[in-house]
């Protein structure tokens, strides 16, 4: 089985939209502006939103099963105060179990939070809960930045983000560390916020002992860990500065990294120097690199063509990155297709 662990819902009927832009209209009309209704969206919308999309390009590349979630840019936890993140989160994340339902062998969940600049984390955990306990989702996405680029919240590290992280080991799911849009005009948002958070967040975990508190806590680092396997040695060193101990007994136990590098030799680079163990293969189909590479002819975001032609894996450490590692990672999935099986 190919297991494509980072999939958004980027093709998502318009009416979503739509509900979005009339809930950004309410709150610029203040409190003459009434909440919108939620999008009334059919089954047959919700099949042809896929059928000529993710799910045809599954098929085409020879992936399984997706771990699908809403799509990272339209988060925006910036936008609006913790009952508009409340009421948007809730939207995107029915659309996601519903999508799952009608396809319960192409997709898993994953949950967006209700996270917003200033509130505690710790407010998302109930629609954690919903999701996992209620959907059945096996994780979330976390953002470490919601004000959208200007960092204005402690770091994941910090105390504050502590009771969330309790919640997560309790119900045994990863996050994935994933930015939102970027209204900081200095940061294009996939293009340097993206990776700008992945790099980040790597670093607050470096500088810490946040494993120890939390020695079964998960987290994969999208986009090929933004610049860290690029920067390994600095890294390496910067921890040995610290006094801390060795990557990979200080953060190897708990950080893991996918492959939406859409690069031959960057997909080199990331499988020679990070541990198979901790790469999980992904894509991010259809998301933020959709073209075709002019060198090769393919498309930048079929990333299993990548790791078929990696010479230094053998055939275990690849089953591990297509399957054996999001197994692992997130357990609540390998229980699922475990009872499957069964």
């Amino acid at each position: 089985m190919i297991i494509d662990c980072h999939g958004h819902y980027t093709t998502a009927p318009k009416e979503l939209d739509t509900f979005r832009q009339a809930q950004i209209a309410a709150l610029d009309q203040g409190a003459r502006g009434a909440a919108p209704p939620a999008p009334k969206i059919s089954d047959d919308q919700l099949r042809a939103s896929v059928e000529g999309a993710q799910l045809k390009l599954q098929r085409e590349r020879g992936a399984d099963l997706t771990i699908f979630s809403p799509r990272a840019a339209g988060m925006a936890h910036h936008i609006g105060d913790a009952a508009t993140s409340a009421a948007w989160t809730r939207v995107c994340n029915d659309l996601i179990h519903r999508l799952c339902a009608l396809y319960p062998n192409n997709f898993i969940g994953v949950c967006q939070l209700p996270q917003t600049p200033g509130v505690p984390p710790s407010n998302c955990i109930a629609e954690l809960e919903r999701c996992v306990n209620e959907y059945g989702f096996v994780g979330c996405n976390l953002n470490p930045d919601p004000s959208g680029g200007h960092w204005k919240d402690p770091p994941m590290t910090d105390r504050w983000w502590y009771p969330f992280y309790e919640k997560m080991v309790e119900l045994d799911v990863p996050a994935m560390v994933h930015v939102s849009s970027s209204c900081n005009p200095n940061f294009h948002a996939t293009g340097a916020h993206y990776i700008n958070g992945d790099t980040t967040a790597f670093m607050q975990f470096l500088t810490s002992d946040l494993f120890k508190d939390f020695p079964t806590l998960k987290f994969i680092i999208p986009h090929g860990g933004g610049a860290v396997p690029y920067h390994w040695g600095r890294y390496r060193g910067l921890a040995q500065d610290l006094k801390k101990p060795l990557l990979k007994e200080h953060l190897l136990k708990n950080v893991y990294f996918d492959t939406c590098v859409y690069h031959q030799a960057g997909i080199d680079l990331l499988t020679r120097v990070i541990p198979a163990e901790n790469i999980l293969f992904a894509s991010e189909m259809v998301g933020a690199v959709k073209g075709i590479d002019p060198e090769t002819g393919q498309y930048y975001d079929d990333t299993k063509r990548y790791i078929d032609a990696v010479t230094t894996l053998g055939a275990a450490d690849k089953q591990k990155i297509f399957e054996g590692n999001a197994r692992r990672v997130f357990s609540r999935l390998d229980k699922k297709l475990g009872k499957r099986a069964a």
